[in-house]
């Protein structure tokens, strides 16, 4: 079987016991130097390390992920580590630090990389017939690591700001005695380094020949480009750049230009389904690949490292093998326009009909919610009961309180029931997609150039049109024109939620905008009764959250600061 853009390890797979864990690769000793200097093999093998990294969101805190941490969804079993991120609870001495401790661990392995394992000959290996070959994928693996440390970075700054920058292998004493660098300072790093290699990692891994599938799972040259364009979107953003410089949006307008050129150069195109995107299949199925930069292929116990970890996190309460999970809100919902008008549903003839609300509404929908009535999952044969009292609802253990239960990520095939021989199968975390770009391009140009129709020479595609992009392909109307700022931005900030949803934006976006003030202090459940002549009603019930303006960047763990006293804390966390 070949993969690509998945990763894959060149090592023995070991189970691995939940989405959680880290893949279980034979990892060798990072002080060995001396047994992985001997052959390509033993060093590929340590390059699993840092693979194994590439972060994911299968469920981030416990079973629940990011989203329901934000205005996406509720996680339906109370008293989880996510509700510290709006119960008070978050501190620094429950500072959320597994961010912090896996990227500097990633981040030392790559030091390893770069500083220790350059330079070898393998002459004991000169008159294999694959030695040039061998010996193209092992000079790419400085690139690689250089990548994937600068894309650890990224996770750093966006998390807690200025960060330590570690660039080097060192002693414990010399890097417990390190300053933050500025967040300025590490974005500069993360994108001189995608400068620095985007030319020099191989642009195709399968042009090795090497009759290995994880030359179709390593990072290229186009991942480089993603890592530097979306990093670059981010120090743009009123949370990194409070003066506004102008420059920082033309430089992420720049950068998201030159990687969907890049993309479309290679033969890049947004896929057609929507949907299809998270199927099994989106490693390999080149109608689902053509929109895929990098992806992260999740492995279970099951066959050839299949899963069914997120289906049995995320199906309904009620069904064997389902505990309800991380329920979409009201509020998500009511994100999704009307197909045919393009219009949010609250709009003057928007076209909404209160007593058939899911009637004509953006496809995007059914694709990632799944609501009383719906048949789900697929292998299902009654339909949900999600209202108070039914099948799937409260008040069950894990009864959805919002109303709705997730179908996105979910392999709605995967059949949990005790009789079933279909009960896992293979699961990829799309870590950069075309249409993310799509909406960073519109969005620094829109920032850049000031209006959503604007063009320039330098930019031919207006905002509009490419925020327009991933609409139309999902069957909605294209934004129209001369939309004024407010409304155009109120519509794109719309469209990341939607498109980018459950894909582990939300959260960061609404940071980097500053705007969780609009966002993050109320969520919107639906709460559906059903009356003794079986008729069904419908209330929203409003959710109040706290919210501090500290929260937009983490608290560095106070572990960090009693091992290192140059740290300094972040504001309000003191």
């Amino acid at each position: 079987m070949k993969f690509q853009k998945i990763i894959i390890g060149s090592l023995s797979l070991l189970s691995l016991a939940s989405c959680s864990d880290k893949m279980n690769y034979n990892e060798y000793n990072i002080y060995d130097k001396d047994y992985i200097s001997k052959t390509f093999a033993n060093v590929g093998g340590f390059m699993t390390n840092i693979y194994n990294a590439i972060d994911y969101d299968y469920g981030s805190y416990g079973s629940a992920t990011m989203g329901s941490a934000t205005d996406e969804s509720e996680y339906a079993i109370p008293g989880g580590a996510i509700e510290d991120f709006y119960n008070g609870a978050w501190s620094p001495t429950n500072a959320k630090s597994s961010m912090w401790t896996n990227m500097y661990q990633a981040i030392n392995v790559c030091n390893q990389v770069t500083d220790k394992f350059q330079g070898l000959k393998f002459e004991d290996y000169e008159l294999n017939s694959d030695y040039d070959a061998q010996m193209a994928r092992y000079k790419n693996y400085e690139w690689e690591a250089r990548l994937w440390r600068a894309y650890f970075y990224f996770n750093l700054v966006k998390q807690y700001g200025g960060v330590p920058l570690i660039t080097k292998v060192q002693s414990a004493s010399v890097t417990n005695s390190m300053s933050r660098a500025s967040s300025d300072s590490v974005f500069q790093f993360i994108l001189g380094e995608c400068d620095a290699i985007k030319d020099s990692i191989v642009d195709d891994p399968t042009s090795f020949n090497l009759p290995s599938e994880v030359d179709n799972g390593r990072a290229d040259r186009l991942t480089v480009l993603a890592l530097k364009a979306r990093a670059a979107l981010y120090w743009a953003s009123p949370l990194f750049n409070p003066s506004n410089d102008k420059e920082r949006w033309h430089k992420a307008a720049l950068y998201n230009k030159e990687l969907l050129d890049a993309a479309a150069a290679k033969g890049k195109t947004l896929a057609n389904d929507y949907a299809s995107l998270w199927a099994t299949d989106n490693y390999q199925n080149a109608k689902i690949t053509c929109e895929i930069i990098f992806g992260r292929r999740i492995y279970g116990s099951g066959t050839n490292g299949s899963s069914n970890t997120f289906e049995s996190r995320n199906y309904p309460a009620g069904l064997e093998g389902g505990v309800g999970g991380n329920c979409p809100t009201q509020t998500l919902v009511d994100a999704y326009e009307m197909k045919s008008t393009g219009k949010p549903i609250d709009a003057p003839g928007s076209g909404y009909n209160s007593s058939n609300m899911y009637a004509d509404r953006d496809p995007r929908l059914d694709a990632t919610v799944a609501k009383n009535g719906d048949v789900w999952p697929t292998y299902q044969k009654v339909a949900l009961q999600t209202y108070y009292g039914g099948t799937n609802g409260e008040p069950i253990s894990g009864g959805t309180p919002t109303g709705y239960y997730i179908k996105k990520l979910c392999h709605g095939a995967i059949d949990l029931t005790a009789k079933s021989k279909y009960k896992t199968d293979n699961h990829t975390w799309v870590v950069f997609r075309l249409g993310e770009f799509y909406l960073n391009y519109a969005e620094a140009v829109f920032k850049y150039l000031g209006s959503a129709d604007a063009t320039s020479a330098e930019f031919p595609m207006s905002a509009r049109e490419a925020a327009s992009k991933t609409r139309v392909r999902a069957g909605m109307p294209a934004f129209p024109e001369s939309m004024s700022n407010a409304d155009f931005w109120k519509e794109y900030t719309n469209e990341r939620f939607v498109e980018l949803a459950f894909e582990n934006h939300r959260f960061w976006d609404v940071r980097r905008w500053k705007e969780a003030d609009q966002y993050f202090k109320n969520i919107k459940e639906l709460k559906i009764t059903k009356g003794a002549d079986g008729t069904l009603s419908y209330q929203t019930n409003i959710v109040t959250r706290q919210w501090d303006d500290k929260m937009y960047l983490f608290p560095i763990p106070v572990t960090e600061i009693l091992k290192n006293h140059n740290l300094k804390q972040n504001p309000g966390w003191e």
